[in-house]
């Protein structure tokens, strides 16, 4: 059974903060409603395109608006990859895993077309072995059946498996699913949104730790029932 690492998108292996507010704001600045800051989106990434254009019109008094969604939605999907980029070491750090012998998803709140084209513009995407997103399964974070669905299709087992992300969806998903939650102290999410993980401060530390925590995994006994998952530290 191979050792499994699954990763958040935004906020986590990229910083796509600069395109989805560009794209954001242009289709604002359409309706006449005035620009949000990137640090404003920041604390508002992490359920998808619809609920972050939701919380925007929000923050600007307007409710939601399934037209704008439509526009922006079409808006971001033709320019994904403009100015995001991978965070410092993540390549690199894909690299060592990958010749360490781990396998790897991605499991993001993105749907699932607009997670593929963003890696493989960044040229990723050959490094996992399947992309997940929000309308990938049915399900989506913090509903543990997202991380579980892309860990079947990887031949994976939650008791092997690290989840690495930004976010209290990732958090909750993993606990969910029996699988070690790591929390990405350099994403969008706010500091609180890594109880019950482990935090990491640096990508480049991941194979390391990754390898003791690991390490120290038993393999699946299948000559037994399944056990209930429980959650980890």
């Amino acid at each position: 059974m191979p050792r499994t690492i699954l990763f958040d998108l935004d906020g986590t292996l990229v910083n796509s903060l600069p395109d989805l507010a560009a794209s954001l704001n242009r289709v604002l600045a359409e309706e006449g409603i005035a620009a949000l800051s990137m640090a404003e989106l920041a604390s508002m990434v992490g359920d998808g395109l619809a609920s972050l254009l939701a919380r925007a019109l929000a923050a600007r008094g307007r409710g939601p608006d399934r037209a704008l969604l439509t526009r922006f939605r079409k808006d971001y999907f033709g320019a994904l990859a403009v100015a995001t980029r991978p965070f410092p070491g993540v390549p690199e750090t894909l690299a060592a895993l990958a010749a360490a012998g781990f396998r790897m998803g991605v499991c993001t709140n993105k749907p699932e077309e607009a997670a593929r084209r963003l890696l493989e513009a960044l040229a990723l995407a050959g490094r996992f072995a399947a992309i997940a997103g929000a309308d990938t399964f049915g399900v989506r974070k913090p509903n543990p059946g997202h991380l579980l669905g892309a860990l079947a299709a990887i031949g994976g087992d939650p008791a092997r498996t690290i989840m690495l992300g930004d976010h209290a969806n990732d958090i909750r998903a993993a606990r969910g699913a029996g699988i070690v939650p790591v929390f990405a102290l350099w994403g969008y999410g706010r500091p609180e949104m890594a109880e019950g993980a482990l935090t990491l401060s640096a990508i480049s530390a991941l194979p390391r730790l990754a390898e003791e925590l690991l390490a120290a995994a038993p393999a699946p006994d299948r000559s037994a029932a399944p056990a209930a998952s429980a959650d980890r530290p």
